[in-house]
């Protein structure tokens, strides 16, 4: 399994994958799930896998030379010459679905299902940053101002921060804890998810990055940061009042009537008593 999730925001765009490959308790590899596309000056698009690995290994092969016939201009279009990151997401759907023709009947013959899960972001000089997530068909959704981030893989255990903490207005810096947190919290409740961490961050119209960092068990950074969090969110827990059951002081009670429903009972009668 993995996680890797992918934020648009107004300042740019956050990455970050884990590396962890498993397939049974005694099979535990790690591959890189990132994959950095850069044309300085011009270009720069970031796409995050999860899924069959061998299947997201092949359709990151085949996208560098992989082209589609655009029906406006008659050209083929590549990830290199493609003018909009609509029309580059549509050079990796073509990947995926190639790499399903050419697979697919042989892996359902395996038993293996055709699974894989894609981020794909970045920017093209003449338009703004954009986001998808492409999947195992090849079509894809765009994140929006009010769907700023996507996860794939094992997703449930970083998104309550993320949905407490990231808005389109969040600071790239801000978000970048965001993400590490939402990582963190993965990788505390999940162990087919694990380090080291890929992470690229994007400023807006700069073409390039010189934020992309690999985060291993020794980054004093990531260290601090899971410390801390448990330690605030234990401090957060112990804050809060414990149940109040019988209105005895000043705490919110739990026991009150309710407009919607009363607790069920079970009414015994004599008869029963004596079975």
């Amino acid at each position: 399994m993995t996680y890797c999730v992918a934020i648009k925001l107004h300042a740019g765009l956050v990455f970050l994958s884990d590396s962890r490959t498993n397939a049974g308790l005694d099979q535990i590899s790690s591959f890189r799930k990132m994959m950095v596309y850069e044309q300085t000056g011009e270009r720069f698009m970031v796409l995050l896998s999860a899924g069959n690995l061998s299947i997201s290994q092949s359709i990151r092969e085949i996208l560098q030379a992989q082209s589609i016939h655009d029906d406006a201009t008659g050209e083929r279009l590549t990830i290199w010459n493609a003018s909009s990151m609509f029309d580059a997401a549509r050079v990796l759907g073509a990947a995926v679905r190639h790499v399903y023709e050419r697979d697919g009947a042989a892996l359902q013959r395996a038993g293996v299902d055709f699974n894989v899960s894609l981020l794909f972001g970045g920017q093209i000089r003449g338009e703004g940053m954009r986001l998808f997530q492409v999947y195992s068909a090849g079509n894809f959704i765009e994140a929006t101002h009010e769907t700023p981030y996507f996860q794939i893989g094992e997703t449930k255990y970083g998104k309550p921060v993320l949905d407490r903490v990231i808005t389109a207005d969040t600071p790239l810096d801000e978000a970048a804890k965001c993400a590490l947190v939402s990582m963190d919290s993965t990788l505390k409740s999940n162990l087919t998810v694990g380090l080291p961490l890929d992470m690229a961050i994007y400023a807006a119209d700069r073409f390039s990055s010189d934020k992309l960092v690999c985060i291993d068990e020794h980054n004093p950074y990531l260290r601090m940061l899971h410390e801390r969090w448990g330690e605030r969110l234990r401090a957060a827990f112990d804050s809060l009042d414990s149940p109040d059951w019988n209105n005895a002081n000043s705490s919110p009670p739990i026991r009150v009537q309710s407009v919607r429903a009363q607790p069920l009972k079970k009414i015994t009668t004599p008869s029963e008593k004596l079975v």
